[in-house]
């Protein structure tokens, strides 16, 4: 053990300690929403929305929900983020916004600016440190704190839109690492400017062999991507014979339990797992012990809002009611899916994030993500969930013992009735897909019971097309979203799945 290694591993324990929760959800969230209503007070949207009389009132917090209206994308883009875009300081934050964050989610539809402000990318850092603050709750040697990690993004290099700059956050970020952070960094501030994917990747492939690597972080599914090649470039069984000292995987993005068995084959040892959830609006939530799951970051520029993701609440295409009542963090309930609102230090107000959340644990105020407000199938009153999905297919993988890292469904007409269209992606040589149809079609029924109701209805038995992994990557290729960070949508609906359907009808026809 060096004694940088013991100096790393007893500051990141201080650390821990000054980030212990000994305040309250509540208290922390209202006084982030004070922060926020007060830096945003002289700005048009603040004088618009009078934040200067909300701070005033007995209860900011109730002034603040009846006075501002609910925003998406959409409504705040047209109404105020053009203005930032085209330079104009002071509009929903004070200063002028020199970084957007670019982003599609999981849709395919043309990309969205998202302002990333000072403030927000002092936030992001800040959440990134008290993230590697929980590392000895892993019980990691000491040796961990002193090797390299290897992060997987987004190219650096960024659009140059003349007053400001524009490129995927985790881009942004890779543009200039924290500096606690640059020693430990691979493949490096150079390597990782490379524009093109498949270039990067390569690099990152011939250089492997020098680095090691102790750590290493991405979205799943580009992860995966990148040491598949890596192990080919060396014509390698498991990455640990590269890296012997890798201990650790960091995921966000998306869940990384469909890719879990595909993954854990590429390794000698299993990995220890941490999840985090960054979103191009903020850093939301990361885990923060072994055991548990992820917790929202309730005093880092972020007030958090959550309205019922039911029928109450939401129409049948997942559009947000016009008399939808959110809630504060005080009056959520465990077990129950909430639909994000989000207030940031980047100039989102009461925002609809598009993610749905579950509280698992109230009092330390640790969610999961259970999928997106217009990501679920509910063609006939099934309200099939992406939660629901995912754990079905895990469940069949486990059954059949086979990997099945990506899938992705569609709702469609089956004679009168109607059926779930599914595009299975796995390498596995021999999956029968009507066996796999009916063991997904079983858990299905067991884990939802509108599913199970709507099965002996109106709803027809699964329709399961068998596809290799590769084609929801070419998919990414061919659309624009080779870049380490776009997501597979596992629900499709429309012109979306129609143009899915003729790129697979080609793929097939040329292979």
């Amino acid at each position: 053990m060096t004694v940088t290694s013991n100096l790393v591993k007893n500051g990141i324990r201080l650390l821990q300690h000054f980030d212990r929760q000994r305040i309250s959800p509540a208290i922390q969230q209202r006084s982030t929403l004070q922060y926020l209503l007060r830096r945003a007070e002289s700005t048009a949207f603040g004088q618009h929305y009078r934040f200067s009389d909300i701070l005033q009132s007995a209860d900011y917090s109730d002034a603040f929900r009846k006075t501002v209206g609910l925003h998406d994308y959409d409504s705040m883009f047209t109404e105020w983020w053009h203005r930032c875009l085209a330079g104009e300081p002071d509009v929903t934050w004070k200063g002028q916004v020199r970084h957007f964050a670019l982003s599609s989610g999981t849709s395919g539809a043309p990309s969205k600016y998202i302002p990333v402000t000072q403030d927000m990318r002092r936030c992001l850092k800040t959440g990134a440190l008290r993230m590697f603050s929980c590392m000895p709750k892993y019980d990691l040697p000491a040796d961990f704190y002193t090797k390299e990690w290897l992060m997987i993004g987004s190219t650096s290099t960024l659009q140059d839109l003349g007053h400001c700059y524009a490129g995927d956050l985790s881009g942004i970020n890779a543009s200039e690492p924290p500096v606690w952070i640059r020693r430990f960094y691979r493949p490096g501030v150079q390597i990782a400017r490379i524009p093109n994917w498949d270039e990067r990747t390569e690099v990152i492939a011939q250089n492997a062999y020098k680095w090691d690597i102790s750590l290493i972080a991405g979205t799943p599914s580009w992860m995966q991507l990148t040491v598949e090649h890596i192990l080919d470039h060396y014509k390698l069984d498991s990455l640990h014979q590269l890296w012997k000292n890798l201990s650790v995987v960091v995921t966000g993005g998306t869940s990384f339990e469909p890719y879990r068995k595909s993954f854990e084959r590429l390794l000698d040892r299993p990995l220890i797992h941490q999840e985090t959830y960054m979103a191009s609006e903020g850093f939301i939530a990361f885990q923060d012990r072994p055991d548990g799951d992820m917790r929202l970051l309730l005093n880092n520029g972020i007030f958090f809002e959550f309205v019922p993701f039911d029928d109450a609440h939401f129409d049948e295409a997942g559009q947000i009611r016009p008399d939808a009542e959110p809630l504060t963090i005080e009056e959520i309930q465990e077990g129950k899916d909430y639909a994000l609102l989000l207030s940031t230090c980047s100039g989102a107000w009461r925002y609809l994030i598009g993610d749905v959340v579950r509280f698992t644990d109230k009092e330390r105020a640790e969610i999961i993500v259970t999928g997106r407000t217009k990501h679920f199938l509910s063609i006939c009153g099934e309200h099939l969930s992406v939660d629901n999905m995912t754990h079905a297919v895990l469940n069949v993988e486990n059954k059949l013992n086979v990997g099945i890292p990506e899938f992705t469904v569609s709702g469609v007409q089956a004679g009168s009735h109607h059926a779930h269209r599914w595009y299975i992606g796995t390498n596995d040589p021999i999956v029968d897909k009507e066996v796999l149809g009916r063991l997904l079609d079983e858990e299905l029924c067991r884990l939802n019971d509108d599913y199970r109701v709507e099965r002996s209805a109106m709803l027809q038995k699964p329709q399961v097309e068998i596809v290799p992994v590769s084609y929801f990557y070419d998919w990414h290729r061919q659309t624009g979203k080779m870049n380490g960070q776009s997501k597979t949508a596992r629900v499709l609906k429309g012109q979306a799945f129609e143009a899915w359907e003729s790129f697979i009808c080609q793929k097939r026809q040329t292979t």
